[in-house]
């Protein structure tokens, strides 16, 4: 009997021994899961920028905006056929002619948005080749770096390296005009667009000018 007795102790301790070890692999099993369920955090998201070209233009501006948009078209349209006519030369050093085409990309966007200022200020767009009608490509001499007609006739006429020299020390006096223009429009402008146009004109236009200086060393000295 009490052999029988001590038997039966001995099953129910292994019983519940082995029942314990079963709830804790449970348990952790269950963790386990847990863990592996639980949802990843999400990367922030990186917010998206507009591009200063692309930022709506807004309609507060002042007579200084006005101006500044009315003459930098016909000065920009200038710098634009000054490099179209050198390009269609023989004999233009291909260095220089990369940056006559970099002229007319970086101007003809510009053109067109400040154009469009004008247009959002309620202001009749510039008229292309000249600016505003009856302009042909030197009567805009007054303005600061504009070229004459005697100027844009001389580049015309120019071949060989002379045309490529003439190009470049007509531009720089060019860029510096413009660079003139756009100073005083970021000192005078109140529309954020057009005073952000000017910061831009001054930046390139200043790199531009030095770059066209390595340039010039560069050429041949004959003609």
């Amino acid at each position: 009997m009490k052999r029988t007795t001590a038997l039966s102790t001995l099953a129910l301790a292994s019983a519940l021994a082995l029942t314990g070890c079963g709830t804790g692999a449970d348990e952790q099993d269950t963790g386990t899961s847990a863990e592996t369920a639980a949802p990843a955090t999400a990367a922030p998201e990186t917010p998206s920028t507009t591009s200063a070209s692309e930022e709506p233009i807004a309609e507060e501006h002042n007579d200084a905006d006005v101006m500044f948009a009315q003459m930098m078209v016909p000065h920009h349209e200038q710098a634009v056929e000054m490099s179209e006519t050198l390009l269609a030369k023989e004999e233009v050093p291909a260095e220089v002619a990369d940056f006559a085409q970099q002229v007319i990309d970086a101007q003809g966007p510009e053109i067109e948005r400040m154009n469009a200022m004008l247009e959002a200020w309620g202001q009749e767009p510039m008229m292309e080749s000249g600016g505003m009608e009856g302009m042909d490509h030197g009567s805009g001499a007054g303005m600061s770096g504009m070229m004459s007609e005697e100027d844009m006739q001389a580049l015309e006429d120019a071949q060989g390296t002379e045309a490529s020299r003439l190009y470049l020390e007509q531009m720089t006096a060019h860029h510096e005009g413009a660079v003139e223009m756009a100073r005083d429009q970021v000192e005078q402008g109140q529309n954020p667009q057009a005073v952000a146009l000017a910061q831009d004109v001054i930046e390139a236009q200043e790199a531009e000018i030095t770059e066209m200086e390595g340039l010039l060393q560069g050429l041949p000295s004959g003609s």
